[in-house]
């Protein structure tokens, strides 16, 4: 397993009257090479725990272990984790600081200790494989769009060569193509470098489209743990926490309930248009 999680707990203010149980007794494996969606309400704990894969936040009790290593044992460098595990966060201009792009991005690899030669080798292989041109290195990032400031903040994070990639809310803002253009940007590195993929995101959409596994939290409890059809599939149990299915999942749930012999399972427009396409064929 590369990522475990055994019994953690986080508590806000401990010991004040500000106390607040953010995480509770959350246990969850993940492998390598894993596509994994994490929903939520708003202060489910979402964040909290993406912060925890890598150090950023330290647990109030329970273990992580990377790659069968205890992250809290007195002689884990934290340093080595974060370069295994890179998050970028929902808002790009937290993690953009240089005058430039290109100083941006190689900013990662060099506080490495990689050479000049390999740093800026690395930050040119990154800002390619999310889609930044050679017109755009020398721009301020603060002067790009918001799309291109995101593809910029991951590419500051690949950079750095992680084997697990966190993104907290990644299309927050765009429009419906910017979006789109981010996902599959991302999917795309997943599929050609194995690396694991972990996306917070509130749209099921998008979830659907993308994740092979969910993780549902609530009230700072992990609910769910499952396949995305199997969770989907319980959207009543979703809409008592204030999410939901994508559309398509309420659709096929209609037509079966008005007599058209369709699978529930379905959770994209893809296979919910080959669906109904086998009923005219019937």
């Amino acid at each position: 397993m590369q990522i475990v999680f055994d019994h953690i707990n986080y508590i806000y203010s401990s010991g004040t009257a500000y106390e607040r149980h953010a995480l509770k007794d959350i246990n969850f494996s993940i492998q390598k090479g894993e596509f994994i969606g994490l929903i939520g309400h708003t202060g489910s704990g979402k964040s909290t725990l993406v912060q925890h894969m890598n150090g950023l936040v330290k647990a109030t009790s329970g273990h992580i272990y990377f790659n069968g290593e205890d992250i809290y044992d007195s002689r884990y460098k934290l340093h080595d984790l974060r370069s295994k595990v890179g998050l970028v966060f929902q808002y790009p201009e937290h993690q953009l600081f240089e005058t430039t792009v290109f100083n941006d991005v190689i900013f990662g690899p060099k506080n490495l200790g990689i050479d000049k030669l390999g740093a800026e080798l690395r930050a040119y292989e990154a800002l390619k494989k999310v889609g930044i041109g050679d017109d755009l290195l020398d721009a301020s990032p603060f002067e790009l769009s918001g799309g291109q400031k995101r593809r910029v903040a991951i590419a500051g994070v690949l950079a750095m060569k992680p084997e697990v990639l966190i993104l907290d809310e990644p299309t927050a803002g765009l429009d419906p193509r910017g979006r789109d253009d981010i996902l599959d940007q991302i999917k795309s590195l997943h599929e050609e470098s194995g690396i694991t993929i972990i996306l917070v995101t509130h749209s099921m959409e998008d979830i659907a489209n993308y994740a092979d596994r969910l993780f549902v939290m609530n009230h700072g409890e992990l609910i769910m743990n499952q396949s995305t059809k199997k969770v989907f599939a319980r959207y009543k149990e979703l809409e008592e926490m204030d999410l939901a299915a994508p559309q398509v999942t309420y659709v096929m749930n209609a037509l079966k309930e008005n007599g058209f012999q369709v699978p529930t399972d379905v959770t994209t427009v893809t296979e919910a248009k080959d669906e109904i396409l086998k009923l005219f064929h019937r």
